[in-house]
């Protein structure tokens, strides 16, 4: 009887012990496996990051405008330098370009002297408007989307230009 008292026992506190260990177990699968199998949606909200100001810009003078926007990766929210040449046609119209060729994605600048955005890695060339003068861009420059409210240039998504160059 003494014997089987101890076996009784011994098998209650072993089943205790992996009970406790099952749980702890599971205590920790379930975070980890919602951070993996379940990342957080990104907002579908549109974000307008203020880029400058209508004040700082010439008529007809591309300037490029630095500002800082918030990407997120996953979990992870970075705070990332961005840029854009942004044109004024007008006292109320702007242009913003994305800072990337459409042909490879390379930096490109303006050229004062000729009046017009050269990509110096393949010799794209295009128009202030940023239609392509010369190729091998397939196609002219992608826009920022844009809106001015109260002076400021806010920029918004990168909206791909349509169509081929031609």
């Amino acid at each position: 009887m003494n014997q089987n008292l101890e076996q009784d026992r011994r098998t209650f506190l072993l089943s205790a012990i992996y009970g406790l260990w099952a749980l702890i177990g599971l205590l920790l699968a379930i975070p980890a496996s919602i951070y993996l199998l379940w990342p957080p949606r990104p907002k579908k909200e549109d974000v307008w990051v203020e880029a400058g100001t209508v004040g700082e810009l010439k008529l007809d003078a591309p300037a490029e405008l630095v500002f800082r926007r918030n990407r997120v990766d996953g979990w992870k929210v970075a705070s990332e330098k961005s840029t854009t040449w942004a044109v004024k046609v007008s006292d109320q119209e702007v242009i913003a370009f994305a800072p990337q060729c459409p042909h490879l994605g390379c930096a490109y600048h303006w050229n004062a002297a000729k009046h017009e955005f050269l990509c110096p890695c393949h010799a794209s060339t295009f128009s202030i408007q940023g239609d392509v003068l010369t190729g091998p861009a397939p196609r002219a420059l992608d826009r920022y989307e844009l809106k001015i409210e109260q002076g400021k240039v806010l920029v918004g998504a990168i909206r791909k230009s349509g169509g081929d160059a031609g």
